[in-house]
């Protein structure tokens, strides 16, 4: 199993999708610190339909809370900063892929902390400064579950 770990989520209807995505391949979802909205929110509930019920959510204070949580983890970063391309990294069981906020993306203490485990998403054209949240789960995640063979 893998867990999927978001950061100060900002925008609900992007948590919402991860939560669908996270509930449709048995992956768990873990929200670390205060997000920017409520977790009830008919936003989020909106888009992430009905399937909230099967969504393994673990809600943390914070990264210490996380870490805690899962000791048997590896926990893999995930930036725009990082020259290393996420699909050449070798995804294992219960590895913890960690997203920021959309607006920020992780601070910068976290990611110099780890840097050796901080991964990113090629985007050949140097004008886009990102891609959106949930995207950017969708691709790292269903590259983690194909390497582990969870298919």
């Amino acid at each position: 199993m893998l867990n999927v770990c978001l950061v100060e989520p900002e925008i609900p209807p992007n948590t919402g999708n991860i939560a669908r995505l996270c509930a449709a391949t048995f992956t768990n979802l873990h929200i670390v610190g205060v997000t920017g909205f409520r977790l009830d929110e008919k936003a989020v509930k909106r888009a992430g339909l009905d399937y909230w019920d099967e969504v393994k959510l673990f809600r943390h204070r914070n990264m210490e809370a996380l870490y805690e949580a899962l000791p048997n983890s590896r926990f893999l970063y995930f930036t725009t900063k990082s020259q290393r391309n996420y699909t050449d990294w070798q995804f294992q069981d219960n590895d913890c892929l960690i997203f920021g906020r959309e607006t920020r993306g992780l601070p910068e203490d976290l990611l110099k902390a780890n840097w050796d485990r901080c991964l990113t998403i090629p985007m050949p054209n140097e004008n886009v400064r990102s891609l959106n949240l949930a995207n950017s789960v969708g691709i790292v995640l269903y590259e983690a579950l194909r390497q582990c063979k969870f298919f």
